[in-house]
């Protein structure tokens, strides 16, 4: 049975949840930021928005938008109301998560003293919220110098360069990924980089290690698997060992 969508209507509404990132204009095209919904239709693009980020965490952006649909409860032309196209959805997701992680960095570099406590803090706390599986694959490509890696691009990397994604667990991702909103990348290669920064001048990092290696790390270590016991202790796992290579070394 499917959740039926409601009209837009200005008696008993409330506002959605703003996004961070969304002010300077960018990805806000679909009219759900700035209108007041109904309380139905407000929950409508609720499980949308948590279908959409479970869907995509699992399978990548290459998801259809009826598997958003299908998980959501809702008919494919709910989902196409409130985002016109995917690409819209894809950015708003991307945004999201973007800025979820720019929040993890700024709480760990304010709250640890320690230079290595606050870095893997960051990386604990953004494997375990399953952020990383959700980073625009352009944000992945960015290192500590503002150049493209191409060869550090993980599991959702977007074929915008014309070539066939490879991956190894079959993930795929769409030519048509958005980037995410400038700024909202900037705000988070900016924080990572203070966390890199000074873990590598207390000696604790080491020297070769860039923000695109930090953020490959987070989108690693968080695999989907269908048992949430088994993806927790397989994601501490991988990050425990991805840590220990991070760490410098005396010589």
């Amino acid at each position: 049975m499917h959740i039926q969508d409601s009209h837009w209507t200005s008696a008993s509404t409330v506002t959605p949840t703003s996004v961070p990132g969304g002010a300077n204009g960018r990805g806000t095209s679909d009219s759900s930021r700035s209108a007041p919904l109904r309380v139905d239709a407000q929950r409508n693009l609720e499980h949308v928005l948590r279908a959409a980020r479970e869907v995509f965490g699992e399978l990548g952006y290459g998801a259809p938008m009826e598997d958003v649909a299908r998980r959501a409860r809702v008919g494919v032309g709910t989902v196409y109301r409130r985002f016109p196209s995917k690409d819209v959805l894809v950015r708003r997701i991307a945004e999201e998560e973007t800025a979820r992680l720019t929040d993890q960095a700024r709480t760990a570099l304010g709250q640890e003293d320690e230079p290595w406590s606050a870095l893997s803090r960051f990386l604990r706390t953004s494997v375990a919220s399953g952020a990383g599986r959700l980073l625009p694959p352009q944000v992945l490509r960015v290192g500590a110098a503002g150049a493209h890696d191409e060869a550090r691009v993980p599991q959702q990397r977007a074929a915008v360069d014309g070539a066939e994604p490879r991956h190894a667990d079959q993930r795929t991702a769409p030519a048509e990924v958005l980037p995410v909103d400038d700024a909202g990348a900037a705000a988070l290669l900016d924080v990572v980089g203070r966390l890199v920064d000074r873990a590598r001048e207390a000696g604790e990092l080491r020297v070769d290690v860039t923000v695109a290696d930090v953020l490959l790390v987070i989108a690693t270590a968080a695999p989907a698997l269908p048992d949430a016991a088994q993806q927790a202790a397989a994601s501490a796992r991988l990050l425990d060992i991805l840590l220990e290579g991070l760490r410098s070394r005396p010589a």
